[in-house]
């Protein structure tokens, strides 16, 4: 009976050729352009789905969440913190009335746009840990990393 043995070095290295196959796949046109493509239509001010460009950051103490949203007012805003994640959402209002010469009002519109993104972190949060800012079309959202309790061994 022959026994066989695999070279872990050859299957390191058949994996490592496989992972930079995938790599190249990814980040070589056409994919790179069509993931892009993907990207830009999601955080573009036209795509229907009303969203908006976000970004995390994972800093040493904390976690900083910016929301890029221009011509949003302070009021439209609304952020809601759960324990794993955060919920901006922006809300727009919009009246319209068209009147006569007589000041009568012959055509009345109103309509409400809504659009939201949830951003998950990698811990648990403890909202009285988090802050909140927004300035100039930029919403910033500090969240303090939580730290365990450090025990002694006996």
């Amino acid at each position: 009976m022959a026994k066989h043995f695999s070279d872990d070095s050859s299957r390191k290295k058949g994996f490592g050729d496989l992972m930079h196959s995938m790599n190249e796949f990814f980040h070589e046109k056409p994919m790179k352009g069509m993931l892009q493509s993907i990207d830009e239509f999601f955080t573009s001010a036209s795509n229907p789905f009303n969203s908006f460009p976000v970004e995390f950051k994972e800093l040493e103490d904390f976690y900083l969440v910016t929301a890029e949203l221009p011509g949003v007012k302070k009021e439209q805003i609304n952020l809601e913190v759960f324990p794993n994640f955060v919920t901006i959402t922006i809300t727009n209002m919009e009246h319209y009335s068209e009147e006569n010469k007589n000041n009568q009002v012959i055509r009345k519109k109103q309509s409400m746009n809504r659009s939201s993104r949830t951003i998950p972190f990698p811990s648990l949060v403890n909202d009285k840990d988090v802050k909140a800012s927004y300035k100039d079309g930029l919403l910033q959202i500090k969240v303090e990393k939580q730290t365990g309790r450090k025990i002694s061994i006996e």
